[in-house]
């Protein structure tokens, strides 16, 4: 059941994360939390005291004015919408935000975040990874050229049988049993019966919980999981895809599984991932 979601709110004129949570919200007729950072400036070590402090300043005020202005903005879609809602700005570093976001994230049924546009920095992509990582929810990564709501027409679930997608299973139930069309869909390097067998077992599974799915298996000698996967789900036209999210924390950096990493860089509809 989903009932209570946070989202990390876009900084940018657009904010596909935010719009999302909103229709989320609707659908679940569930709680939704938006939270916005004002970034704290970023000033190197080797140039410190080197930069005028009012231009530090002015970047502290540009940044305040920013997640306000996201904020402004999630709560007049919050309230056309007529849903529960909150907000809340953090005042913090890249890493420290990053933190944060996680530990609030932990309180919540489901996280949503937006995908990292290249053109606004590594903010999002470190409070993409902390949410993934460390907060033991699922997470839904929504496509910074995502345009529309919430869209459940047809849903992809990756399947190796590992405990990660095992988790993220468990966690999309609530979204699967809204879903038109569940389809599991099964990555192998070479033609066998093993994962076939799981998925179908997996497929019982799911069909006693009422769903309509089906069990497709995919050969890709190069074995380039995320291109796999992505080229999948645009030509059967999937709405969105869940799997599971690899890698670990090293020294407070994340080392993303390779599948991973490619499927958050270049992803093109919303994807559900626990770790």
């Amino acid at each position: 059941m989903i009932k209570d979601v946070v989202v990390n709110l876009g900084l940018g004129a657009k904010d596909p994360a935010g719009d999302f949570a909103v229709a989320v919200g609707e659908a679940f007729e569930a709680h939704v939390a938006g939270i916005a950072v004002a970034y704290e400036p970023i000033i190197p070590g080797a140039v410190m005291g080197g930069i005028p402090p009012e231009f530090i300043e002015a970047q502290r005020t540009e940044s305040e004015k920013k997640a306000k202005a996201a904020i402004a903005r999630f709560e007049a879609a919050a309230k056309r919408s007529s849903l529960s809602a909150e907000t809340r700005i953090i005042t913090s570093s890249v890493s420290g935000a990053a933190d944060q976001f996680a530990r609030i994230a932990r309180r919540f049924d489901l996280t949503i975040v937006g995908q990292a546009d290249p053109d606004e920095g590594i903010q999002d992509e470190v409070i993409d990874e902390a949410a993934l990582f460390e907060s033991g929810r699922p997470v839904i990564h929504v496509p910074f050229i995502h345009k529309g709501g919430l869209k459940l027409g047809r849903v992809m679930v990756c399947w190796d049988g590992g405990r990660a997608a095992t988790r993220a299973v468990a966690d999309s139930m609530p979204i699967l049993r809204k879903a038109r069309q569940v389809e599991i869909v099964i990555i192998g390097n070479k033609a066998g019966k093993d994962n076939e067998i799981a998925g179908a077992d997996l497929g019982q599974h799911l069909a006693r919980h009422g769903m309509k799915v089906d069990v497709k298996r995919i050969t890709s000698p190069d074995i380039d999981v995320a291109s796999t996967i992505l080229s999948y789900a645009a030509d059967s036209s999937a709405d969105m895809i869940v799997m599971g999210g690899y890698g670990h924390s090293r020294l407070r950096e994340f080392v993303l599984g390779g599948a991973t990493r490619g499927i958050l860089e270049s992803m093109t509809v919303p994807v559900l991932m626990s770790h």
